[in-house]
């Protein structure tokens, strides 16, 4: 029976000669989101630092000098306005009001009288208010999750593995994060819960990859008994690169019509989403794999001989 394959059977490339260019340039990119993070610093969104995001349709194109004129006049602060999706589709961002959430309600009060006032059927689609104290409740709630998860994925495969194959699935979990945080930093897509979610969808998706090329590493490690560590993560690699490609190219293309056609939130989730996909996939290759090798060599084959997968007898 024929089958479609992106990669034909049988291949036998050498990732192993690139490892070194491999983490270097993982590190270098990690440290660069480092550094972004730092400077100029993500655009967290309300969720994360309090404020008001207004969601309108206007009856015909949005006049935006008028718009921001009569909100100005409000004394709310800073008033943002951007259009998404047709001419009539406007958001409006203004700053956290000060005083609890009931200010918050009180400058949403105004905006919609303002709107009904200068601005007749004008529809109201969403509204977001979150004060101070929500906020800051959010933002560590996202962070303990972010935590929790990391911790337990390094249980997990430290159960599951030998605990070399743990620290090398944790340590290129946390520089795939820092590059995504980096992405973050980069584009100043807000970050909010929806870029939370954006991270631990990407943290499982790329742990569960590194989980099948490991899994394969251990299965050849009892068939092939003298063959030397690099050969055999080579090997494995091999193996598996079909079923990691099919895997990335599926969820890649359900993905992309979200990045295309959704609304700004769905928009920047499946962005980040489609490259974390990328960093996901190639780090299980370049980076977890060469981590697993210096990390093993002695220990997961000690005294091996360099030998490659033909010398071995046929299974």
């Amino acid at each position: 029976m024929w089958r479609f394959r992106l990669v034909p059977d049988g291949t036998r490339i050498q990732f192993m000669k690139g490892r070194i260019a491999g983490l270097v340039t993982s590190a270098v990119l990690s440290t660069l989101s480092i550094v972004l993070f730092i400077y100029p610093g993500l655009n967290y969104g309300i969720d994360f630092k309090g404020g008001i995001v207004m969601e309108i349709r206007t009856p015909g194109p949005a006049d935006f000098g008028k718009l921001r004129s009569d909100l100005e006049a409000l004394k709310l602060g800073a008033v943002g306005l951007q259009q998404f999706g047709s001419a009539q589709d406007v958001l409006i961002r203004l700053d956290r009001q000060p005083g609890d959430d009931s200010a918050q309600q009180v400058a949403v009060a105004k905006v919609r009288g303002t709107l009904a006032k200068d601005f007749p059927n004008t529809e109201v689609r969403r509204v977001d208010a979150v004060g101070a104290t929500v906020s800051g409740e959010l933002f560590r709630d996202g962070m303990t999750a972010l935590s929790l998860a990391l911790v337990a994925m390094l249980i997990y495969i430290w159960f599951r593995f030998e605990w070399q194959f743990g620290v090398g699935a944790v340590a290129t979990l946390v520089l795939d994060m820092t590059k995504i945080v980096g992405l973050y930093a980069l584009t100043q897509f807000q970050f909010n819960l929806t870029g939370i979610v954006a991270i631990l969808t990407i943290m499982g998706y790329s742990i569960n990859d590194k989980v099948v090329v490991y899994d394969r590493v251990r299965e050849n490690l009892r068939l092939y008994k003298g063959l030397g560590l690099r050969e055999l993560i080579d090997l494995s690699i091999n193996e598996t690169l079909n079923r990691t490609i099919m895997t990335s190219m599926t969820v890649f293309l359900a993905t992309l019509p979200l990045a295309l056609f959704a609304g700004e939130a769905l928009r920047d989730f499946a962005i980040v989403l489609l490259l974390g996909i990328v960093i996901g996939t190639s780090s299980s290759i370049f980076i977890a794999a060469p981590i697993l090798l210096f990390l093993g060599q002695r220990a997961l084959r000690p005294g091996a001989p360099a030998r490659t997968a033909a010398s071995e007898p046929a299974q």
